[in-house]
């Protein structure tokens, strides 16, 4: 009967041909849209170099620490502290998330001067290229990520041994999600840099100074701040959510194996086919909404948000209508754990409805929020930077309790809504905790193609400045922008949202993985016996068939445990820890940029009249040197802080530290993404016409308070959700390590 459940398998590698299938389509599609004037043509094909020679300079950094890594990991497979798949596993889920991020920048570059040309016809023709381009990123992420994953298990299936097989597949896979995390981290951290410094050196001295507009050509950091919206919001941004995506689903089937692991090999396995087969739906209906989006001309930003809600809000139906078919076939309908399970899923689907529309509230400058944030303008730029923290810190109320609300109740969907706190309830509970999360992203081909149609809008706007178009197309692009803003940000609460689901199912899965070291250690013991903790030692069966309720007791994992108590203050203090070598960063790499750009206007003779034309390309440099060097120690630290903490603190200091994480981490970073949003959304309601409208003193505090937010959301918001999962992800790919060698 498994075996005939394997072949469900195939259905999902189908799918993830079927995603990729049609992001090729939609890419060459593209391609055939005129790419406008020469000059257009040109600038498009500066911002196209800048970005691949940035990405090729990132890459070589990465492949360095992916090569050590990979070698640490052999090393321990040949001590039995981790199996000998787990060194490849995690290349393959770094390359294919470099990969997801290369692909959809490259169709990023191609795309922005075709959204311009298309503005200049009318504003759906604009909105259609630039959405059906970014909708290459969604369905190349889902794809790629399907593909892994689906073909890792048809791999794995057939070359590990039957005994206890499915444990150890689903535990070896989530060190693919390693690699894509890792991937991730760097392309979010060095793209964020990049981006940010460019973009605060351009607008500080241009705008505020100078008085010139956005993405004027005479700016000599207006090429770097385009290149920038291409490697951080387009490569990073990619990266980062194909790792989400792939991190949900890999959980869910790591924690299925282990809960159903009582019951049998073919609960098992209909438990590991769930998460993917809701994603593999996911695809199908993320193509039918896709084809869903399109406006009207003179549409205002309201209608224009609908056009988008109309396409996701479609899918995301679709999916939770399906998902009660899906695990009927999967599940059967003999008893009630069909239904039960689909309930978690359409409780993940309502809570990431709900952070959306939240950020959307927030964000947008439709909203009475962001409004406030642009009247408060009138006095100056320090109470735009006061109102846009006060709305950050205000933004983080519903997604907390949406969150909150979402884990209770995907928890008691799961387990039948039984309260006694049972190893079996437990289990099956956390069970719907991880669905609920794979149910959040299961149309991430549309979510994630309305995130990446901001940074192309933004581009295309930049191309029409440059390229000296009619300001009825700047107009439309600005459109295209404010709204890219908006949807960038209720990506980027998607993705932090479904972090804090998925890293509540890794938790339980780190102590799946500390079972599975413990069980080696006892295997390769001669007594036949592994220390679990001080005066416990348990013989390889006995820790086979322990539930989780055992080990929390066996590591005394509690709040009155010091070792729990100093990890969870260490995980928080990571997230701020993190949060500020990122912030800094920004700022050191943002003053050399304003230096250089103060620099050309005074040496430069002609600038200003358009007689002279700046040095781009010492611009990028220094975006391109400063992100590659400030990118390693926080990339670094995130990823030592969980080996360090284990060895010094054990298991319980581990898992006190993913707590604190996760708890500060999901926090800040919606505080962050959402004050971002809000600073950028003020100035452009300025640059509307209101309080004073471009050129403005108003203006000017806005563009201040947008420039504070630019790391923010662009670079230390985005690299939290990341930073949550990737030191989970090592937790549990160092678990063997952790039992082995700790000091308390």
């Amino acid at each position: 009967m498994e075996e005939n459940l394997v072949k469900y398998v195939w259905i999902v590698f189908c799918a993830s041909i079927i995603a990729l299938g049609f992001a090729f389509f939609f890419y060459r599609r593209m391609l055939k849209e005129d790419e406008g004037t020469p000059t257009m043509r040109e600038i498009a094909s500066h911002v196209r170099k800048g970005a691949m020679a940035y990405l090729k300079q990132q890459y070589k950094v990465v492949c360095i620490v992916f090569v050590i890594l990979a070698v640490l990991f052999f090393i321990m497979s040949l001590f039995d502290l981790q199996n000998g798949w787990v060194w490849f596993a995690f290349l393959t889920g770094g390359f294919f998330s470099g990969l997801a991020g290369f692909l959809g920048m490259k169709t990023a570059t191609y795309a922005s001067a075709r959204t311009a040309n298309g503005a200049r016809q009318s504003l759906n023709k604009g909105l259609q290229v630039a959405f059906r381009s970014g909708a290459v990123m969604g369905l190349t992420v889902v794809g790629l990520a399907l593909l892994d994953v689906s073909v890792w298990f048809l791999i794995l299936n057939y070359f590990i041994p039957e005994t206890n097989h499915l444990v150890i597949i689903t535990t070896t896979m989530l060190t693919f999600g390693m690699g894509a995390s890792t991937q991730a981290l760097f392309a979010r951290v060095g793209g964020g840099i990049y981006t940010k410094a460019a973009d605060v050196g351009a607008d500080l001295v241009g705008k505020t100074e100078f008085n010139i507009p956005e993405d004027d050509p005479r700016n000599p950091a207006t090429i770097a701040d385009n290149v920038g919206d291409n490697v951080g919001d387009v490569a990073g941004m990619g990266a980062d959510l194909y790792e989400s995506y792939a991190g949900s689903i890999l959980s869910t089937m790591a924690l299925g194996a282990a809960a159903f692991a009582s019951i049998g090999a073919e609960m098992q396995m209909k438990s590991i086919l769930a998460p993917m087969m809701i994603a593999a739906v996911g695809v199908i209906l993320s193509v039918i909404g896709i084809f869903i989006v399109r406006t009207k001309e003179e549409a205002n930003m309201t209608e224009l948000l609908k056009a988008l809600s109309r396409g996701t809000n479609t899918a995301a139906i679709l999916i939770a209508v399906a998902t009660f078919a899906i695990f009927a076939l999967v599940f059967g309908t003999q008893d009630n754990m069909w239904w039960h399970v689909s309930l978690s899923v359409v409780v993940g689907l309502l809570a990431g409805v709900i952070i959306g529309k939240s950020t959307e509230y927030y964000t947008s400058q439709s909203f009475k929020p962001t409004q406030k944030v642009a009247e408060a303008s009138q006095t100056g730029p320090a109470t735009v930077i006061i109102s846009g923290i006060g709305l950050g810190m205000i933004s983080t109320v519903i997604p907390v309790l949406t969150i909150g609300v979402a884990i209770i109740l995907a928890f008691l969907c799961a387990n039948g809504f039984q309260i006694a706190f049972t190893p079996e309830n437990l289990s099956l509970g956390l069970y719907g905790i991880g669905i609920a999360a794979v149910g959040m992203l299961s149309t991430l081909g549309i979510t994630l193609a309305t995130d990446a149609y901001g940074p192309i809008a933004d581009n295309a706007g930049g191309n029409a400045e440059m390229s000296g178009l009619d300001p009825e197309v700047r107009k439309r692009t600005d459109a295209l922008d404010a709204l890219g803003n908006t949807t960038a940000a209720t990506g980027k609460g998607f993705a932090i949202g479904s972090a804090a689901l998925t890293a509540l199912a890794l938790l339980a899965s780190y102590v799946e993985e500390i079972k599975m070291a413990l069980v080696r250690i006892a295997e390769g013991a001669s007594n036949g016996m592994a220390q679990v903790a001080e005066g416990v030692e348990k013989t390889a069966e006995e820790l086979a068939s322990a539930n989780l309720i055992d080990f929390m007791s066996w590591y005394n994992v509690s709040l009155m445990n010091p070792k729990v108590l100093v990890g969870v203050f260490i995980g928080s203090m990571m997230a701020f820890l993190f949060c500020g070598l990122t912030m800094n960063a920004v700022g050191r790499a943002a003053q050399k940029m304003v230096e250089e750009v103060r620099r050309q206007f005074r040496e430069i003779k002609g600038i200003l009249t358009g007689e002279g034309t700046p040095d781009y390309a010492r611009c990028v440099a220094i975006s391109t040197k400063g992100a590659q060097r400030e990118m390693l120690l926080p990339s670094i630290l995130a990823i030592l802080a969980p080996i360090l903490t284990g060895v010094i603190l054990g298991v319980a200091g581990v898992l006190g530290l993913l707590v604190g994480g996760l708890g500060a981490g999901f926090v800040l970073a919606i505080f962050m993404a959402n004050s971002g949003g809000a600073w950028d959304n003020a100035k452009k309601y300025v640059e509307e016409g209101n309080f004073g409208g471009k050129g403005s003193d108003n203006h000017k505090a806005t563009v201040v308070g947008d420039t504070v937010g630019d790391p923010f959301k662009d670079t230390s918001g985005p690299s939290l959700n990341i930073l949550i999962k990737l030191m989970s992800m090592v937790s549990i790919v160092m678990a063997g390590l952790t039992v082995a060698v700790h000091l308390l």
